[in-house]
Parts: structure tokens; C-alpha cells; sequence
């Protein structure tokens, strides 16, 4: 797959920082020590964590070269590492292990989950929960079309979406505390074209990679046309783009 691009994937900065804010804010820690922000993009959601934390050692770790680069230059003086979610071994513990919008692009959560919680004595993590939303099913219904189909099933299976209830049977018996939330955010966009321009950044790689130029622009067409039906502007030009995300925070049984 292409390399990410900061600047596209901050282009709604704002909208996709908010989750890792209200996550920050909701854990019960006073002063932990140690934090690992894991797939921490360019960087926005660990600035989050240094301001709710600032005496902490904070890292960020994240598998795009790119993106760790778009870090280093905002925040220079702080500890950014490029590496797999799935190849991370902790050197000692760490108080808090927080993951914002990224272990959806990793699979087999079922052994996964359980040794990033084992890593700290906090584990708090936000993850999309919009797979039964028109954006993603647009993306999926346009890909399966004849000329599309054989090359995208991988990209049909790239995102890792279990339900909240997947998650509980897996941190209850292994953590004293676990909470858990949805938030249906509702962004406020110029238009379906933004929904299109948001999706470029994230879940709509995957199905344009494997495409050649002229393709993608037919791909993007047509899912265009599909967003505007199913995001109709408001009375001032604007469309309503519900997105909804689930919240969990695990607290160690130890």
C-alpha cells in the first residue's frame, strides 16, 4: 500500500483529534510515568496525552515512515519510533497504553488485544465503529463491482471490526476495571465531496491503491454520486456526516 500522507489525514485534524481528547479525559490515572501512544499518526493524539500528562515519558510509535517524519518535525525534542502495532515488545511497564483510531488496521485482535494489555497498567483505546454506515458501505458496494471486484476483496478484508461485546469477553476476566462507550460524532462538512476527501485519508486507501489512475477517478466518481444521495446538503449547503466510535479503558487487575 501507498505511503500515508500527513497532511491529507490532517486536513480535519480537529475532527479526528476530539476522540483521543475525550479518551484522554475519561482515564482514571494522576501522574502515571510511562505512556506509549501506538499508531500515533503524525503525532496529534500523543500532543493530547503530553497535555493532559506533561511530567510523563511519553513515546510514539506508528508503522508509516511518513508519519513519524510529519512528528518529528512539529514536536522535535520528543521520543517517536517507527514500528508494527504487531511486532511492539515493551522494554518494563508502562502506566498507560493508549491506541487512537489505529488497531483497526490490525488483525487477529483476539491475541492481539490481550498483550497490549498486559504491556500497562492502563489500556485505553478508541476504534471506528461506522462499518454499518453509508460511507462504508458505498465504498464496499461500489467494489464489488465486475471490473472491481477480484482486485478489492483484499481491501474488503484490511479493516479488523468486532463488536463491543468481542472486546469485554477479552479484558473482563484479565483486568480488575473495564469501561466501555460509543460516540456518534456528527461532523459538519462543506459537501459529499468532503466526506470523499476525508475518506482519502484513511479507510479509502486500500480500495484505490490496487487501481490504476483512470480507475480511481471512475472509482471516486461513482462513490461520490453515492454520497451525495445518501448525505443530502442542508437548507446553507452543508452535509451532516454521523460517525460513530467505541471507547474502551481497561484497568489492570494487578
Amino acid at each position: 500500500m501507498s505511503a500515508w500522507n500527513p497532511a491529507l489525514y490532517l486536513k480535519y485534524g480537529d475532527e479526528r483529534t476530539q476522540p483521543s481528547i475525550d479518551l484522554a479525559a475519561r482515564i482514571r490515572l494522576g501522574d502515571p510515568r510511562r505512556i506509549i501512544d501506538l499508531g500515533c499518526g503524525p503525532g496529534n493524539s500523543t500532543q493530547v496525552l503530553r497535555a493532559r500528562w506533561p511530567r510523563a515519558a511519553i513515546e510514539g510509535l506508528d508503522n508509516s515512515e511518513d508519519m513519524i517524519a510529519a512528528a518529528r518535525r512539529e514536536c522535535p525534542g520528543q521520543t517517536w519510533r517507527v514500528g508494527d502495532i504487531r511486532d511492539w515488545q515493551p522494554e518494563g511497564p508502562y502506566d498507560l497504553v493508549f491506541s487512537n483510531a489505529a488497531l483497526q488496521w490490525v488483525p487477529d485482535h483476539a491475541a492481539l488485544i490481550p498483550q497490549l494489555l498486559a504491556a500497562g497498567s492502563v489500556f485505553a483505546v478508541q476504534i471506528p465503529a461506522h462499518h454499518a454506515s453509508p460511507v462504508h458501505q458505498e465504498i464496499l458496494a461500489v467494489s464489488r463491482q465486475p471490473r472491481w471486484t477480484d482486485r478489492l476483496e483484499p481491501a474488503r478484508n484490511v479493516l479488523t471490526r468486532h463488536p463491543p461485546e468481542f472486546y469485554y469477553d477479552l479484558l473482563a476476566p484479565r483486568s480488575k476495571t473495564v469501561e466501555m462507550w460509543e460516540t456518534e460524532y456528527i461532523h459538519i462538512l462543506d459537501g459529499p465531496a468532503a466526506i470523499l476527501e476525508w475518506f482519502r485519508g484513511t479507510g479509502l486507501r486500500p480500495f484505490v491503491v490496487p487501481l490504476h489512475e483512470g480507475e480511481r477517478a471512475a472509482f471516486e466518481a461513482e462513490l461520490l454520486e453515492r454520497y451525495a444521495a445518501a448525505y443530502p446538503r442542508r437548507s446553507d449547503g452543508k452535509v451532516l456526516f454521523p460517525f460513530r466510535r467505541l471507547f474502551f479503558i481497561a484497568y489492570s487487575a494487578a
